[in-house]
């Protein structure tokens, strides 16, 4: 018999309910799995858990959102021996789930995990921590992690734009940042970047076109707009017409980014919608390959370059 270990963050989501966890015990036994369930007590707690995980382990899976997701990748980044994993989405954005073609309905998503197929994916690092989809800092970038967990279990995805529409009204800052990517070195005033390996970013689908998972790169996309009318602008690009293509951002799809912040970066990074703490003022960002992941057979044609 195999063994599942399922990784719960009550926390995660609009509303916490976990009567599904004993569907799902239910339905893992039913497919040879002895499953042993923990749930999340604190933040950080995930990561311990995997990190701890004995290595005949042979399926993990996340239950919470992007930010679950995310610790239970770092645990499985400190191990000698990674695991096998899979993530149920369950948070407010979702950004991950969406991508690979998941439901709403965590029974379901269960299910399409079972009758899934294992691929190879690439992680990006941020001077060697992981980050599953997507890493930035500058201007809306903050919103993820100041938006209060109260608010998002009240009005969930609306949490978010409520606090967007806060960090809109507010003073846009530019930093002066010197990058290298590919052996070119820049140097300018930016008020947003992102780094990302994802279709979805912030709820928005088609966020970047043409999106593979597996072709060992990840895409950039560094923003130099501080007028409200240019970020108005920019936003209307995002949901109708390809955001690279606008004047002020500047796109790269590379295997490699070095940023130094040449002055002190007032906000801190955001890393898969958590606070990303680090003390430096320089962050590399490099792709990790081959990393394992059961997920549905949806997407499979459009996200990967190796079917």
């Amino acid at each position: 018999m195999k063994t599942c270990v399922v990784i719960y963050n009550p926390n995660s989501g609009k509303k916490s309910k976990n009567t599904f966890l004993k569907q799902y015990k239910a339905i893992l036994e039913q497919n040879d799995y002895e499953v042993i369930t923990h749930v999340t007590k604190y933040h950080g707690h995930a990561t311990e858990i995997v990190q701890n995980l004995d290595e005949k382990i042979d399926l993990v899976i996340s239950v919470g959102g992007d930010g679950t997701f995310n610790e239970v990748m770092t645990g499985n980044f400190k191990r000698n021996t990674r695991l096998l994993l899979a993530h149920i989405p369950l948070g407010t954005t979702n950004d991950i789930g969406s991508m690979f073609g998941y439901t709403k309905n965590p029974i379901t998503n269960l299910k399409l995990i079972i009758s899934g197929v294992v691929k190879e994916i690439d992680i990006c690092t941020i001077n060697g921590d992981p980050f599953v989809y997507v890493a930035g800092f500058g201007k809306f970038m903050n919103v993820p992690y100041e938006t209060s967990r109260d608010l998002k279990k009240k009005y969930g995805y609306l949490a978010y734009i409520l606090e967007g529409a806060k960090s809109f009204h507010a003073k846009t800052n530019l930093y002066d940042i010197t990058y290298e990517i590919d052996g070119e070195v820049y140097r300018g005033l930016y008020s947003f970047m992102i780094a990302s390996n994802a279709n979805r970013i912030a709820g928005v689908n088609n966020f970047f076109k043409d999106i593979k998972l597996d072709d060992d790169r990840f895409e950039v996309l560094f923003c130099n707009l501080s007028a409200k009318k240019d970020i108005i602008k920019s936003l209307y690009y995002l949901k109708m017409h390809d955001i690279t293509k606008v004047p002020g951002f500047y796109f790269h799809k590379t295997d490699n980014l070095k940023i130094t912040f040449n002055d002190v970066a007032r906000k801190k990074w955001c890393i898969d919608g958590e606070k990303y703490e680090s003390d430096t003022n320089t962050f590399i960002i490099r792709v990790v390959s081959g990393i394992k992941l059961l997920i549905p057979n949806k997407k499979i044609d459009t996200l990967f370059v190796n079917k």
